[in-house]
């Protein structure tokens, strides 16, 4: 499907980042590399959600299986333990195999879906959508600490506030998916600093994993938010991959711009 490989992201320590949008229509060769329990899954949920949910995850294998040159219906893949509980539905996903230290983090929103990928280290990443017609402020003491709460209120405008809203909620979202713990975290104790644009460091002093990460905004476009999460000491460039494009086409995002 591609020309990266493990061994190229392992030698420039990068951070391969995939989008896509799914059909809502079914395609029987896609579901054909579906595991057993990605199709019970899509089986599950109602349309169009269980035929989205199966092209992001056909589309993940065939994106996995170019980088270890290995037939997507092969790979299997599985997670991590949680770093707080027993629970094997928590946990960072991993590939069991074939044996690889292929890192990689999928986010869907609606129709749309972002892939990280990188090797040997953690890495997560969040996408959202912005909603024109949600109340956003019912939400926010929910998951924003008392300082992000106060930044937001000083927005200039609403637009402004949008932008805080949806930077907080994905740079949070990307950090705890990094770690691992993912929605059983209180994301209140996660400071993102959604005034500030990215990369911005954050703490996590709850994580049994690395305390720190740095934090990437991701340029998706209008009404677009995505947020990568990876070790601070990483060094290696953040690539948006375009995969309509023939071969491999890569940009870099910005290290200083937050949209």
């Amino acid at each position: 499907m591609h020309d990266a490989s493990y061994r190229s992201l392992r030698e420039t320590d990068a951070v391969h980042v995939w989008r896509g949008e799914s059909p809502d229509h079914d395609d029987p060769a896609l579901f054909a590399l579906l595991s057993s329990d990605e199709r019970a899954t899509a089986a599950r949920r109602p349309a169009p959600v269980g035929t989205r949910y199966a092209h992001a995850h056909a589309a993940l294998r065939q994106i996995l299986g170019g980088y270890l040159d290995t037939d997507p219906r092969r790979l299997r893949l599985g997670r991590r333990p949680c770093p707080r509980c027993p629970n094997p539905a928590h946990g960072r996903p991993c590939v069991v195999f074939p044996r690889t230290g292929l890192d990689f983090n999928l986010s869907r929103s609606g129709a749309h879906w972002l892939l990280a990928v990188t090797a040997e280290r953690p890495i997560g990443v969040d996408l959202e959508l912005a909603r024109p017609d949600a109340d956003l402020w019912l939400t926010t003491s929910a998951f924003m600490s008392p300082a992000e709460l106060r930044r937001l209120t000083e927005a200039r405008d609403t637009a402004a506030g949008v932008d805080a809203y949806y930077r907080a909620w994905t740079r949070k979202e990307a950090v705890v998916k990094a770690d691992g713990v993912g929605v059983v975290e209180d994301l209140r104790t996660v400071n993102v600093a959604p005034h500030l644009p990215g990369p911005v460091p954050v703490r996590h002093l709850a994580s049994r994993g690395p305390r720190r990460w740095l934090v990437h905004d991701l340029p998706l476009g209008p009404d677009a938010y995505g947020a990568l999460a990876r070790e601070p000491e990483s060094r290696g460039p953040v690539l948006l991959v375009d995969p309509a494009a023939r071969g491999f086409s890569a940009v870099p995002v910005p290290s200083g711009t937050s949209r």
